[in-house]
């Protein structure tokens, strides 16, 4: 076996590989050489070579968010680690085990002019969940602080940072492990299966006619399906769902704007919750939170093992434990309540479908009705991947089969690195994984393409729209020349090229009939990747979507 002669990267390599953290994305660079070295040496780890390093780290967030174990990135000393910096935020807010291995220049070489040095130690202070500043020399104090980030970024689900300073020379090599590494083994924290003082909290249920519950973005089979069925068959109780959230029943809303947009005030004084119940991450829907904010419910549960925002000013009481364990033991100890919530929601809500699919039938090739399409093609049982902005709030609209996975980084709500997010979990997953996303996401992250490691059954759909057509929706659209360059960035690309030079099968649509057959040849393709750009009406878009709101009524 080939190891590093420097012992600190000795320490490091050792204690990932006895950790069990296999899954190494490394950035290529000089000053990271040792534990290059020993990382790409060592069977035992999975190495992978991306040279942009925000697309490493992204990448890697996408191996971790579906391997649910930390992924290590690695890169050489200076501004290289700062291109981490939007995917340790995205990992932070996700609560995904993301481990960031940088190399440093030794502290005498900091703040002295030398080549790429910067202030490494406590970079990602703001949004890690432990920082390891390591000396040069290997030590048990060293290992300590190894092992501690590594425990805690599986404790806390969140990125951690080992900041690990090599003087030259970089790249000698030695047979034999000069340090015996000190291992440390945590305990895992016990999980709370019951609800404390559970009496106060079954009365508050009890009593509330107009219960709430409210799930943002959630894994897949983690509420068991006799608490689904209680919660549906109960006439006090509302099941707000989104895309992201992949949990389904036939009498859960799956579409929040839908429902909401149209209401007037009569309508929201009978929608507002005496009791709100939130668990899953962030929600897509700006209309329900702005709704939550104006009327507050006098109590707001949220259950989650690590952290509650108080998204709508209201939030009463955290509950740290698993949703699925919070929800058992409650129901287990309530009564139904007479109540006419469900059936006064759900008669606007079944209206709201009707007209929905009325309006889709009539519509002329758009956004949406690309959307419509799309996502209706999906294959049964495979992965969808979404970009941020316009893409994952148009798929807010459309109903997909309970079958699939759906993921959107919506930590930071960010469109830089969700093509590399999308490839590193296809990759993670070694499922059919489906990507979606706008054009300027797209663009930005193009070089999520310069990676060897796409799957060959990996399908991207780029809905290119010739700009941010999100700053259309939103208020303060106009016409002008500022607008149009400074808001949506209009532009003439396409992504016919690029496809080409990464080696991407290309296909094309621009109108229905393009579109049916681009899906078909899209799918029948297995071994090459491959990309459909489908082409939409920049100045039509948001008044067919806007359009739609109003026919709801």
């Amino acid at each position: 076996m080939i190891y590093p002669k420097i012992p600190l990267a000795q320490s490091i390599i050792e204690i990932c590989l006895k950790k069990g953290i296999t899954n190494i994305i490394i950035s290529p660079g000089s000053r990271n050489a040792p534990l290059t070295i020993g990382f790409a040496q060592n069977p035992d780890f999975t190495c992978y070579s991306i040279a942009d390093e925000r697309c490493a780290a992204f990448f890697a967030l996408g191996i971790a968010q579906q391997t649910k174990q930390p992924t290590a990135v690695v890169c050489t000393s200076g501004s290289a680690l700062l291109n981490y910096y939007p995917a340790v935020a995205e990992a932070f807010y996700s609560q995904i085990p993301l481990i960031v291995i940088s190399a440093d220049r030794p502290q005498s070489k900091i703040d002295i002019g030398d080549g790429q040095t910067i202030r490494q130690q406590n970079v990602y202070e703001n949004h890690s969940v432990f920082n390891a500043n390591l000396t040069e020399d290997a030590s048990v104090e060293n290992d300590l602080k190894i092992n501690t980030a590594i425990d805690t970024a599986i404790s806390k689900k969140g990125p951690v940072h080992i900041n690990a300073p090599f003087e030259e020379p970089l790249y000698e090599t030695v047979e034999a492990l000069s340090v015996n590494s000190k291992i440390t083994n945590s305990e895992p924290l016990a999980e709370t299966k019951n609800i404390e003082n559970g009496e106060e909290f079954v009365s508050i249920w009890n009593s509330a006619k107009r219960k709430l519950i409210m799930v943002g973005v959630n894994e897949v089979n983690t509420i068991a399906e006799e608490v689904i069925e209680s919660l549906a068959k109960d006439p006090s109780v509302v099941v707000l769902t989104e895309t992201t959230s992949n949990l389904h029943h036939p009498s859960f809303i799956n579409s929040i704007d839908t429902l909401i947009t149209p209401f007037d005030d009569i309508e929201f004084k009978d929608f507002h919750p005496d009791l709100l119940v939130t668990f899953g991450g962030m929600i897509v829907s700006k209309r329900i939170k702005g709704f939550l904010r104006k009327y507050k419910p006098k109590h707001h549960w949220h259950i989650d093992t690590l952290r509650a925002y108080d998204t709508f000013n209201a939030l009463t009481k955290h509950f740290v434990m698993q949703p699925n364990d919070f929800l058992k033991d409650l129901l287990s100890k309530t009564v139904t309540t007479e109540s006419d919530y469900f059936d006064t929601i759900n008669n606007s809500y079944a209206l709201r479908k009707i007209r929905k699919k009325e309006y889709l039938n009539k519509i002329p090739f758009s956004d949406f009705k690309v959307f419509e399409k799309v996502i209706a093609s999906l294959p049964k049982n495979s992965q969808l991947q979404i970009s941020n902005s316009s893409a994952i709030r148009y798929a807010q609209l459309i109903d997909i089969d309970s079958s699939i996975e759906v993921f959107c980084n919506r930590g930071t709500s960010g469109i830089d690195g969700s093509t590399s997010t999308a490839i590193g979990a296809a990759v993670g997953s070694g499922k059919q994984n489906v990507f979606i996303t706008g054009d300027i996401s797209f663009l930005y992250d193009s070089n999520a393409l310069w990676n060897a490691y796409i799957p060959k059954n990996f399908k991207i759909i780029l809905i290119n729209n010739g700009g941010g057509g999100i700053f259309r929706i939103l208020p303060g659209h106009e016409e002008k020349p500022v607008f149009n360059t400074y808001f949506e960035t209009s532009h003439h690309l396409t992504a016919e090229h690029l496809a080409k030079m990464y080696q991407l099968r290309y296909y094309a649509a621009s109108d229905l009939n393009s579109l049916e057959k681009s899906i078909e040849l899209l799918y029948a393709e297995n071994d090459v990747p491959v990309l459909l750009e489908i082409f939409t009406p920049t100045s039509e878009n948001d008044i067919i979507l806007k359009q739609f709101f109003k026919e709801l009524i």
